[in-house]
């Protein structure tokens, strides 16, 4: 037997031999991990459409969204949104241009519960998705009352939020969907 076929022999049959344990094992894929339970699934399972699907119950207005901004929001946006080490949230709502770049909420953002989404999921950065369903009504509807897109005594829930109409709505070209 020459070398080569020494070699590959010794490669082959170690390989086809593994193979037809782990087929008489049932092995079908490696083990890694824990299984998720059904609420550790529902807990990031959560998907908010721009219509309002998906939100859940909840209620905050921009008055109580203000304390909890303060306390977990401004050390990175700023006292007011104005930006500090993330960006700005708050601006005038003029669309974003070349010579004003902003993607502040008051200017870029197209639907209100694309807020709530962004927050609820991702904030604060040291605690993503540790906010209520309540404290994330309120934050939104503090940031959307500093961009005086709402009134500052609005009521945010569900059905609020999403009847939002944002300065930026018609500011994107969908190139996806149907409407």
């Amino acid at each position: 037997m020459s070398m080569l076929r020494r070699v590959a022999a010794a490669i082959v049959v170690p390989v086809v031999a593994t193979v037809a344990i782990a087929e008489d094992a049932g092995v079908k894929a490696p083990r890694l991990g824990t299984p998720l339970s059904a609420d550790a699934i529902a807990k990031w399972d959560r998907t908010i459409f721009a219509d309002g699907r998906g939100l859940p119950p909840g209620k905050g207005t921009a008055k109580d969204g203000r304390v909890i901004y303060e306390q977990k929001c401004a050390s990175c946006h700023g006292e007011h949104g104005e930006g500090g080490t993330s960006e700005e949230l708050v601006s005038g709502p003029t669309p974003p241009s070349p010579d004003n770049p902003s993607k502040a909420i008051g200017s870029y953002w197209p639907y209100a519960t694309t807020i709530f989404d962004f927050v609820r999921r991702s904030m604060p950065p040291a605690a993503p998705g540790s906010l209520s369903a309540d404290e994330t009504y309120a934050v939104t509807a503090y940031l959307l009352a500093a961009n005086a897109i709402i009134p500052e005594g609005a009521k945010m829930d569900a059905k609020t939020l999403a009847a939002v109409r944002m300065p930026n709505r018609d500011g994107f070209i969908w190139i996806d969907i149907k409407k």
